[in-house]
């Protein structure tokens, strides 16, 4: 199959910039890095995709057994990174994405030079000396409602999620993006996610990295940021003045900030 249909890639900006791969979270798609784009486009070339069971990606090519764990997506990134021929990339996930990004990067170091970590988490669940900000009777509760349910988990937990209840809009516009994502598949994605451990993978990242935390958010607590600020060798951690888990959409301006910053400083 064509992987840029699959992945439903779409690329802009400066085809003379160094490369920007911006990659969504769960329940989300591409679009939801459209304040973004315009603050990078100008200097860089931005990839953006869908992964296989989000967005506007092939549904046909959804593999319960391929994305029952982080490496099936991070075969989606090399493939469409393939697919460009895209060499030294620097690669921007927000919250799974981060850690789909690092199992990425150590998979083909010549294709992403660079990781931004937007509200990252490597464990969701509390252990003996992390705290991820849920226990694992959390965690399975929150499947469970959203395996039975999901369109009504989807309208219960977007605004928790999303944070900003000053701001109403934000929420819908994440309940509406989970809501657009077939049940079946968002149902794999959660489990992938909300199950995963990758503490040991931030260990062998080799590559300049920024992580960006917010000031309160209830997926990625402030603890979280700075366990993987430690785990990660040479990282730089930037608290943003934002709430919620999704800062790319709620305090644009203080992310793209950081982001831009960041890139200015590879140079």
């Amino acid at each position: 199959m064509d992987i840029v249909r699959r992945n439903n890639v779409t690329v802009t900006g400066n085809p003379q910039g160094r490369v920007v791969v911006l990659a969504h979270g769960f329940g989300c798609d591409q679009n939801m890095w459209r304040l973004t784009v315009p603050a990078l486009a100008e200097d860089h070339q931005v990839v953006l995709f869908d992964y296989v069971g989000s967005g506007r990606s092939e549904p046909s090519a959804f593999s319960a057994e391929r994305y029952a764990s982080l490496d099936g997506y991070a075969r989606d990134v090399l493939e469409v990174c393939e697919a460009l021929d895209l060499r030294d990339a620097v690669f921007v996930g927000h919250s799974v994405s981060a850690m789909i990004g690092v199992l990425a990067a150590g998979l083909a170091p010549e294709r992403i030079g660079a990781l931004v970590m937007v509200a990252p988490s490597p464990r969701y669940i509390d252990d003996d000396g992390y705290r991820g900000g849920f226990s694992a009777e959390d965690i399975e509760e929150l499947l469970d409602s959203l395996e039975s349910n999901y369109l009504g988990w989807s309208a219960a937990m977007a605004p928790v999620i999303m944070g900003n209840a000053e701001r109403p809009q934000l929420g819908e516009e994440l309940k509406n993006s989970f809501c657009a994502t077939d049940p079946d598949m968002a149902r794999v994605f959660a489990r992938t996610t909300f199950l995963s451990d990758s503490r040991e993978d931030l260990k062998k990242v080799a590559v300049p990295t920024l992580v960006l935390e917010c000031t309160q958010d209830v997926i990625a607590p402030r603890e979280v940021g700075a366990f993987v600020h430690r785990a990660v060798p040479g990282s730089t951690l930037v608290t943003l003045d934002a709430t919620g888990h999704c800062p790319h959409l709620s305090a644009p301006e203080a992310t793209n900030q950081a982001i831009t910053a960041f890139l200015a400083d590879l140079r």
